[in-house]
């Protein structure tokens, strides 16, 4: 097979599509990607697949997204594949188009439900065009496959389309320091809106411990701006952006990982972000969302303390919980020690090289 995936990310530090090209690669398919080169972009991380990036002018809103739809639109119309996959609803009009003008297969996976982030429900003007183009296009996605039950239930019911589902799941590694853990309440992932941090930030004034928030996104200036207001210089720290390899080795050696998200649309209700099997993975107890998703394997393998709403006062009361009840932080621990050995990508892999050779085949 040969398989072109399409993102509008930073490739070095997908770990999601490093994880699917990697596997599509082992089993003799010609994989490549195309993303976006940005003007901070480091240099490419050497790969068994293809990597291209696109240079864009505009770096952000509807210029970025019309720009780099007509860039990549032409350049894959001289591209050669049997299969073309758009990671989500920004790139899906370049697949679209070109898979039918090719007469080739296609796929859509969905990384969330994209119409239905926060900073799209909450923009009358923007939700109406996504919302258009995921309404139109995605029931002629017929092949997809999504991250949780719930968005492919959503999918169904809205668009007719069956999806499969494969969790976005760390590879098993090797834990040498469980046992070797700082007092870091980490976060890791976007530094977005949406993601509590109007509340994690100010319920830091009464936990006794340090805050790494590692990641970028639209919300890190607010961020920096919370925590300037509320003087917690000396215990919440702004890391940046790290490589996969060196964010697990820093979440390795941390005590307890966050996993916030505002109840305000679907896609935030059903989510099950890479973070919080990256967690798990760690062996490192989280707060995270009573949500549905992650409801459903914290009753299996209970791996964190959920909470029914974002406020500042449920999150310190969790974080201190953890920090201090030594016999429920190492039920958490061992619970996911238990955990990892059934979320883990090598199974999640079999379902993904059977999906393709499905599509492959059909």
């Amino acid at each position: 097979m040969r398989i072109i995936f399409t993102v509008t990310n930073e490739l070095n530090f997908d770990q999601r599509m490093i994880r699917i090209c990697n596997s599509l690669i082992h089993t003799g398919s010609q994989v490549k990607i195309i993303g976006v080169k940005f003007k901070n972009s480091s240099p490419l991380q050497e790969k068994k697949y293809q990597q291209k990036r696109l240079r864009i002018f505009f770096k952000k809103g509807f210029g970025f997204y019309f720009e780099y739809n007509i860039r990549l639109s032409l350049y894959l119309l001289f591209q050669k594949a049997d299969i073309f996959c758009c990671i989500d609803i920004d790139t899906m009009i370049p697949v679209f188009l070109v898979s039918g003008i090719k007469s080739k297969k296609r796929v859509y996976d969905a990384h969330e439900y994209f119409s239905q982030q926060k900073e799209i429900i909450t923009r009358p003007a923007i939700y109406r065009v996504w919302h258009f183009i995921e309404r139109v296009l995605l029931p002629k996605f017929l092949n997809g496959y999504t991250v949780s039950q719930g968005i492919a239930k959503e999918f169904l019911n809205r668009y007719g389309v069956q999806y499969e589902v494969i969790r976005n799941v760390p590879l098993l590694k090797p834990l040498p320091g469980i046992g070797i853990k700082e007092k870091i309440i980490l976060y890791r992932g976007n530094v977005n809106e949406g993601r509590g941090f109007e509340f994690l930030i100010p319920a830091m004034k009464n936990v006794k411990a340090t805050l790494v928030i590692c990641g970028e996104g639209n919300y890190l200036s607010k961020a920096k701006i919370l925590v300037e207001e509320h003087e917690l210089g000396n215990s919440i720290l702004f890391k940046g952006k790290f490589l996969p390899d060196e964010l697990d080795e820093l979440t390795m050696h941390s005590y307890i990982g966050v996993n916030f998200v505002e109840p305000l649309g679907q896609n935030q209700i059903l989510s099950l972000a890479n973070k919080f099997f990256d967690y798990m993975h760690n062996a490192i107890p989280q707060v995270t969302m009573n949500f549905p998703e992650y409801k459903k394997i914290n009753d299996e393998y209970e791996v964190a303390i959920l909470i029914d709403e974002l406020s500042i006062t449920a999150i310190s009361n969790s974080l201190n919980l953890l920090l201090t009840d030594k016999e429920l932080y190492n039920r958490l621990q061992q619970n996911c020690l238990e955990a990892r050995k059934v979320y883990n990508w090598e199974n999640e892999e079999k379902k993904l090289i059977a999906f393709y050779d499905k599509v492959a085949g059909s």
